[in-house]
């Protein structure tokens, strides 16, 4: 038996809102997007924070954007074992089918991911060291970056810094996949590293030269 319950009323209300608005005066556009299929220049992978609002940050239209989201943003190593990985097909789709020409990792403050990864990491958090976790199992991919920051004293230093080792870490990941370091090498895709401060609206990019973030 498949268990689902009618819409709340707020979202229906705010659905007709938006036909009767939004889609009414752009209905041509959406209808050339629905006929002539999807074009993104751009895929942004991102925390599923809901506080992260990617196409308001960069005021991107729909069809922009080939957008994917998990827990911390985070991409894990290639593993092509047969198992079932979301982020890497989503990846798999962007760089091969849609041929996206840049691949966005976009960290953010206050990341509960990040949160919950120092917790287990530190030895705070025996439950997400279980098996059984899904989330303490996500959030094995960035322990090479807890290990890279793990001695910086201060906790709340720490933990931003942990934040931008999530974008770090999943940089180098992305560099695992040989149809990602193919279209890299040769010059089809440029790999972004990003990070969003949410109260203040501020955004960071990671510059190799510089070897951190700098403000956009």
């Amino acid at each position: 038996m498949i268990h689902a319950r009618p819409l709340p009323n707020y979202l229906a209300q705010r659905y007709h809102g938006w036909k009767a608005t939004s889609y009414a005066e752009n209905k041509a556009w959406y209808r050339q997007l629905a006929l002539g299929g999807q074009h993104p220049r751009a895929m942004v992978i991102s925390c599923c924070d809901s506080r992260v609002h990617v196409t308001s940050i960069f005021g991107a239209d729909a069809g922009e954007f080939f957008i994917h989201r998990n827990i911390a943003n985070l991409v894990p190593p290639c593993e092509p074992d047969g198992d079932r990985h979301g982020t890497s097909a989503t990846i798999e789709f962007a760089v091969t089918a849609l041929k996206v020409a840049h691949l966005i990792v976009l960290g953010h403050s206050s990341c509960g991911g990040v949160s919950a990864c120092h917790a287990m990491c530190s030895g705070q958090a025996p439950e997400l060291e279980e098996k059984t976790s899904f989330i303490g199992r996500w959030m094995d991919i960035l322990r090479p970056g807890y290990e890279r920051i793990k001695e910086i004293p201060d906790e709340a230093a720490r933990l931003k810094a942990l934040e931008r080792e999530a974008v770090l870490v999943s940089l180098e990941n992305l560099m695992t996949f040989p149809f990602v370091k193919e279209s890299v090498d040769s010059g089809n895709l440029t790999l972004h590293g990003l990070w969003t401060e949410l109260g203040e609206g501020g955004l960071e990019h990671y510059d190799p030269a510089q070897g951190g973030f700098v403000p956009v």
